[in-house]
């Protein structure tokens, strides 16, 4: 598994369902490079049992991630014509109807493996033939994406491991601070918490703060 924390995030150019209707053939988060902060996540496929949970889960909480200039951006490895279905399907039929930001389709596959989030691989036979081994669906992979095009936070689940959105906004919320304040965040840090100066003595003087040594 790559770690990409701190490497440019791998580019794509995809078709994506966007505004829950609209069909678009090149999505890129480029598009958001020198704007906004990116939260890009990785579900296995549609029309599954967990994975409108998590995506309806990050809808809920869409104005929050709104207020910190931060957009969400999922991708599976279905057609945009699966994603639009879906979105258009009702909540209370395993749909996932009033979903507004952006699904990407990577049905070739691209995108999951640059991002090294996809369950198995391709190989090849001495005659040149592809054969997939192992699930050709994505993990619940999870990236932070800062202004610069940065990844600044991965997390990968297997695929029957729902995420936390509320962790995601703390994580986020933890990123701007220290880039708007030059602090760092601690253990369970949560915004309106103290965060520390990044030196030894600060640490120290945290622990302090924390613990009660006999």
């Amino acid at each position: 598994m790559s770690v990409l924390v701190g490497k440019k995030a791998p580019e794509f150019k995809a078709k994506a369902v966007v505004k829950g209707h609209e069909i678009v053939e090149e999505f890129s988060l480029a598009q958001f490079i020198g704007k906004k902060h990116v939260v890009f996540y990785f579900y296995p496929a549609d029309f599954t049992f967990v994975c409108p949970t998590e995506i309806i889960a990050f809808q809920d909480k869409i104005s929050e991630f709104e207020k910190r200039n931060t957009v969400v951006v999922g991708c599976s490895v279905d057609s945009e014509f699966s994603h639009w279905k879906w979105l258009q399907t009702e909540q209370r039929e395993g749909g996932i109807k009033g979903v507004t930001y952006p699904l990407v389709s990577d049905l070739a596959k691209t995108i999951s493996e640059n991002f090294d989030v996809l369950a198995g691989s391709y190989e090849y036979d001495e005659n040149g033939h592809a054969q997939f081994f192992g699930t050709p669906q994505s993990y619940r992979g999870l990236f932070i994406i800062d202004k610069k095009g940065v990844v600044r936070h991965q997390l990968v689940n297997d695929m029957p491991i729902g995420r936390s959105v509320d962790e995601v906004l703390r994580i986020v919320d933890a990123l701007q601070f220290f880039e708007e304040n030059g602090e760092v965040c601690p253990a369970n840090w949560h915004k309106g918490d103290k965060a520390m100066k990044p030196t030894q003595e600060s640490v120290s003087e945290y622990l302090a703060k924390q613990y009660t040594f006999i």
